[in-house]
C-alpha cells in the first residue's frame, strides 16, 4: 500500500491519495487529522469485472479497478465502500457488492480482452468480460486444453499468464490495446485513457507506474532532458496528457483527439497538441 501523501498538519495533501474522508481515516495519520475514527482497514478485493473508483458516492469517475485487484476497505456506509487502491494509493469509493474476500490471485489476463464460461465450453454463454490485466486464481486444473479452472469461471489458457510472469515490452502491450476506445479515467480494455494506458502497458511488465499523468510526470522512472531524442519506451508528457515513444518517431496514446488508442507520428502531435492549446511537452521520462 503505498503511503499516503501530506507529512504535515500544514502541507495540504493530494486528495487522490489522502485515506481520510471527514468520518475514517487509516491508521497512519493519527496525529495529522483530528476528529475522526481511525482504522487499520480491512483488505479486500474487486470481484465485480470492472468497477468504478468514484470520488463520492454516486459522484464522478476518477479511476478503474478491474476483478482482483486488492484494495484497503476504510469505511462501509448505505452500499458504499471508502477504499485506497493497494497498487497505487488512490482512493475513493466502489459500490460494496463489488467487494469480497481476498483470493490471491495466480494468473493475469495478458491478452486485450477475455471471457469467462460456466463450463471449459466457448459455444457455451459467458459468464463475464474480463479486460487485459485482470487477476484470477487458478481453482484446480481439471486437464482440459483449452480452459482454465479459475475463481470466476472457465478462461481460454492461452489469454492467461502466471502472475509473475512479466512481459518486456511496454510499448507491446500499449500496441496490443490499440483502436481501445477513449473514456475518461478508463483502466480497461473496454475503455482507457492516457494515463491508464501508460499504468496498465508498464504494469503488465512488472514497472509500477502512479494512476494519474501530473502524478507520473513527477516520479515515474528518471527524467530526461526535454528535446532529446525519444528511445522505445520513453514516456513524454503535456499538460494533462501521456504518451508512450515507440523508437521510430512515432507515439501510441490514448487520446481524446482520435477518441481511441491510437498511433501519432511525435512532431505531428507535437504541433496538434500545441494548437490545440495543450502546450509543448513538459516532461520525459525513462523507466
Amino acid at each position: 500500500m503505498s503511503t499516503p501523501r501530506g507529512d504535515t498538519l500544514c502541507e495540504k495533501p493530494d486528495p487522490r491519495m489522502w485515506p481520510a474522508n471527514g468520518r475514517v481515516a487509516l491508521e497512519t495519520l493519527r496525529g495529522h487529522i483530528e476528529g475522526v475514527r481511525f482504522t487499520a482497514g480491512t483488505a479486500r478485493q474487486i470481484t465485480a469485472p470492472l468497477a468504478d473508483l468514484l470520488i463520492a458516492p454516486e459522484g464522478a469517475r476518477e479511476r478503474q479497478l478491474l476483478v482482483g485487484q486488492e484494495v484497503l476497505c476504510l469505511e462501509e456506509q448505505d452500499g458504499w465502500a471508502f477504499v485506497q487502491n493497494a497498487r497505487d494509493g488512490y482512493v475513493g469509493y466502489v459500490a460494496a457488492t463489488q467487494l469480497g474476500d481476498v483470493t490471491p490471485a495466480t494468473h493475469w489476463i495478458a491478452a486485450r480482452a477475455s471471457h469467462a464460461y460456466d463450463r471449459p465450453d466457448f459455444k457455451t454463454r459467458e459468464r463475464a468480460a474480463l479486460s487485459h490485466g485482470a487477476r484470477l486464481a487458478l481453482r484446480h486444473d481439471d486437464g482440459t486444453e483449452r480452459f482454465a479452472a479459475t475463481n470466476h469461471g472457465y478462461v481460454p489458457r492461452t489469454h492467461l499468464r502466471p502472475v509473475a510472469d512479466y512481459e518486456t515490452d511496454p510499448a507491446a502491450v500499449a500496441e496490443r490495446l490499440l483502436g481501445t476506445p477513449y473514456l475518461w479515467g478508463g483502466n480497461s480494455s473496454y475503455g482507457i485513457d492516457c494515463s491508464g494506458l501508460v499504468q496498465a502497458a508498464f504494469g503488465a511488465c512488472g514497472i509500477a507506474a502512479p494512476a494519474d499523468s501530473d502524478m507520473q510526470a513527477e516520479s515515474f522512472g528518471a527524467a530526461i532532458q526535454i528535446g532529446s531524442a525519444p528511445q522505445r519506451n520513453d514516456v513524454l508528457f503535456w499538460k494533462g496528457h501521456v504518451a508512450i515513444a515507440l523508437g521510430d518517431g512515432r507515439i501510441i496514446h490514448a487520446n481524446a483527439h482520435h477518441m481511441a488508442v491510437a498511433y501519432e507520428h511525435l512532431p505531428e502531435a507535437i504541433a496538434r497538441i500545441k494548437a490545440q492549446d495543450g502546450g509543448p511537452i513538459i516532461a520525459h521520462r525513462r523507466a
